[in-house]
């Protein structure tokens, strides 16, 4: 056996009447929904239910998978501790998916439970499941700060582990849409919120699962979805299989996205391994990139591939423009893999005799001494996209009136804290938010006074 089906559906505690005191009559669409899914996985007597929750415990580099035998939990923070849950774990099936994990060096596991009791992303679908159906043990599984591949990689060992062990299982992908859909809602507006909502019922409508790694961080991270790392992961359960795909439900009268939709497996389908196919075309555009990358590019490429695989720093190639051998500037130097921030290091002023040599520096540290992740590792060079900032001389400014968040960086002074923030990046679209984050990285305190600097840089790619 293997997985039967898979589910999206979302987790507001408002749609459980013990919560929701008759306020959940506004979207009982999405309660017919849900009771509907119910229905089915109760027709398909699943021996395990695995969940994925966004609400279970979190890390920025690893996927926890709940451990132990049993697990409970009660909505007594939403003031209905009379709605309560005892859950039997499938253990064999837990350990099958971390041995999985270890052999291929993937960051998944049992360790590190601070919370032993369910959260409310499960819960939810837990509520309309054991309504219908109270047969079955659960696998509950955490989301992570890794990048949507490592999400979708996580999904396919989850699928390998419940072949080997022949389960009849289910998959529920509990997460919410945007929670940015209405200006009455409790996280208010933002354009990017219905356009979020639009998409995701698109691409899961047509079960389209490729498409689920073309929703930049940034465009996420704005509509304030909550769900979409869950769904990758079920994206990557079903890896290289045909599925029937249905929409039930959408609704977003609260001002956060309700999606239900189901995916019933139907056999293998040799076009339907997204993730390879991703990667491949993900290598076709760096290698364009690549290909096209002026020196200043070249140069850091060069020094981080020459640290990381042989623990050499460069020598200065012989063949650099005078520019970089003349002239002192500071330099910053970003790198990302798939879609995400991987390393930023850099330097306000010249601290080196040439911008070669500021390059080389800060190419090393960004991608070894950023203390915000590990060292890059030989096997992630070929998925880098590395840019270089060369700054201007900062020049100091009489107030934020004369900053522009894509023309000018910052620099937040208070003594002998200081804070910079590059100018034009994804995420920064006003310059109070410059200002904030600049402060925030020279821990300059709301209440603190600060001076300001702008300055431009020289962007290459």
């Amino acid at each position: 056996m293997s997985i039967i089906a898979a589910f999206m559906v979302p987790h507001p505690p408002l749609i459980v009447p013990e919560v929701g005191g008759g306020s959940e009559e506004q979207v009982r669409t999405t309660i017919d929904s849900y009771e509907r899914i119910a229905e089915e996985i109760a027709m398909i007597e699943p021996e395990t239910i695995i969940i994925s929750s966004p609400h279970s415990i979190m890390y920025a580099d690893y996927f926890h998978i709940s451990p132990g035998k049993k697990a409970a939990g009660d909505f007594g923070s939403f003031r209905a501790s009379q709605v309560s849950f005892n859950e039997e774990y499938d253990t064999d099936l837990v350990d099958e998916i971390a041995r999985i994990a270890d052999k291929n060096a993937f960051d998944a596991g049992t360790l590190g439970e601070k919370d032993k009791r369910l959260d409310h992303g499960t819960m939810v679908p837990l509520y309309f499941i054991r309504k219908k159906y109270q047969k079955g043990k659960i696998v509950r599984l955490g989301l992570s700060g890794l990048p949507l591949t490592d999400h979708y990689r996580f999904g396919q060992m989850i699928k390998q582990a419940v072949e080997r062990l022949g389960r009849k299982a289910v998959f529920i992908a509990s997460g919410d849409l945007s929670h940015k859909l209405q200006p009455h809602g409790p996280y208010g507006f933002a354009a990017e919120g219905p356009k979020y909502d639009e998409r995701i019922m698109d691409v899961c409508g047509r079960a389209a699962f490729d498409e689920l790694f073309d929703f930049d961080e940034s465009f996420c991270e704005k509509a304030a979805e909550c769900g979409h790392r869950s769904f990758v992961i079920m994206a990557g359960v079903l890896d290289g299989l045909k599925v029937d795909a249905h929409v039930y439900s959408h609704q977003d009268v609260t001002g956060v996205g309700y999606g239900l939709c189901s995916f019933y497996t139907k056999g293998e389908d040799v076009n339907r391994h997204f993730l390879e196919k991703h990667l491949e075309k993900q290598e076709k555009k760096l290698e364009e990139q690549k290909n096209a990358s002026d020196i200043y590019v070249r140069l850091a490429r060069n020094t981080i591939e020459k640290y990381i695989s042989e623990g050499i720093i460069p020598d200065i190639p012989d063949d650099l423009p005078k520019e970089l051998l003349e002239n002192q500037a500071g330099a910053f130097v970003s790198i990302h893999e798939h879609g995400r921030l991987r390393g930023c290091i850099g330097t306000i002023l010249a601290t080196k005799d040439c911008i070669a040599k500021e390059i080389i520096d800060n190419a090393i540290s960004a991608s070894t001494r950023d203390p915000r992740f590990d060292p890059i590792r030989k096997d992630e060079l070929d998925w880098l996209e590395i840019n270089v900032d060369i700054l201007g001389e900062p020049e100091d400014i009489e107030s934020k009136d004369q900053l522009d968040v894509k023309r000018y960086g910052v620099i937040v002074s208070n003594r002998y804290k200081r804070g910079l923030l590059l100018p034009d990046l994804d995420g920064v679209d006003t310059v109070d938010q410059q200002i904030s984050i600049a402060k925030q990285k020279a821990g300059i305190l709301d209440n603190e006074d600060y001076s300001l600097q702008r300055f431009e840089v020289t962007r290459h790619y």
